[in-house]
């Protein structure tokens, strides 16, 4: 009994005993599988990019660096191949066709800028109310959009005919017939009569991505505008178009894409004819390339055309950033 009352005090338990190792070792493990875990989720997004960015890179990024490299050589793209700098491009400058092709889709831009999203606010406007028949209405101005272009060059060939055609017979009801009109045939007119076909196919989907942005402007705001004595102009001037600011930019931008990759309307209507006169850039590229086999000339035009492309989508992308970043 002595010898127990007169013992020492217990020894200090180390932080390597082996009492101490049930509550240091647990939290050592949790530390490590929290390290690991942080560091899979680090990776994580990448690995889900990863097969997106490497389609990406083979059927877009690579396609486009080859195409440029390309555009420097003189090929039919199969059998022959010489690097001949930038004579492709001189060429270009000093070609009519080529002007001609450049002017047609700036005509064809500036139209798909104005009208299109002119009339495609005003029917989205009209027809944001709630009121019978609107649903019908919607329907049969997209229907265009849902159409193959083949189906739409089909429907405005007979419409542009000159012997029967809608247009021509109208006139004659009318009483302005006389001497028929071959819209397609006009050198001065034919350009002019594709886009008319393109842009009565565009107003409906440029409509239907305005109707998505006025059903996110607040009613309540408008209403107010109203209750100050604003008229109803001024309600959409002041209220209303502001708010649709960033659906204006995308459809602009859309527009603008729209007409710089203008083919397939020229193609089934007209073939760039008569002359040349309704030719465009897309259209010229892809004659050259697969029907005259100037592989290399062809992919000279195709970087012009993706050069002014980018002007437009990186002006987009800035902006788009920019309101991102101050939101």
């Amino acid at each position: 009994m002595a010898q127990i009352s007169g013992s020492g005090p217990p020894p200090a338990v180390g932080v390597g005993s082996v009492a101490g190792a049930p509550t240091v070792a647990p939290q050592r493990r949790a530390t490590a599988l929290l390290r690991a875990g942080q560091r899979r989720a680090d990776w994580t997004p990448y690995l889900f990019l990863a097969l997106p960015l490497a389609l990406y890179a083979m059927w877009v990024i690579g396609p486009m660096f080859y195409s440029f490299w390309m555009s420097l050589t003189d090929t039919d793209g199969l059998t022959y191949s010489e690097f001949v700098g930038l004579a492709n491009y001189r060429r270009l400058v000093n070609d009519d066709i080529f002007w001609v092709s450049f002017w047609n889709n700036v005509k064809w831009l500036v139209i798909f800028i104005t009208v299109p999203t002119v009339g495609g606010l005003g029917l989205a406007l009209l027809l944001n109310q709630d009121l019978p028949g609107t649903r019908l209405f919607k329907a049969a101005i997209f229907s265009p959009m849902v159409l193959s272009s083949a189906v739409v060059a089909a429907v405005w060939s007979w419409v542009f005919f000159p012997q029967d055609g809608l247009i021509n017979s109208t006139l004659d009801l009318l009483g302005y017939g006389g001497e028929r009109i071959g819209w397609l045939a006009d050198p001065d007119l034919a350009i002019y009569s594709i886009i008319g076909a393109a842009t009565w196919r565009q107003i409906g989907y440029v409509m239907l991505i305005y109707l998505a942005g006025l059903k996110n402007v607040d009613p309540s705001l408008v209403d107010a505008a109203k209750t100050d004595g604003a008229s109803s102009w001024r309600s959409f001037r002041d209220v209303v178009f502001p708010l649709l600011q960033p659906v204006t930019v995308i459809v602009v931008v859309i527009s603008v894409i729209d007409a710089l990759r203008a083919f397939d309307l020229v193609q089934l209507m007209t073939r760039g004819g008569p002359y040349n006169r309704s030719n465009v850039l897309g259209f010229m590229m892809y004659e050259e390339a697969f029907e005259n086999y100037n592989m290399g000339y062809g992919a000279a035009l195709a970087v012009v055309l993706m050069l002014i492309s980018m002007v437009f989508i990186f002006t987009y992308l800035r902006r788009m950033l920019k309101d991102e970043l101050e939101y």
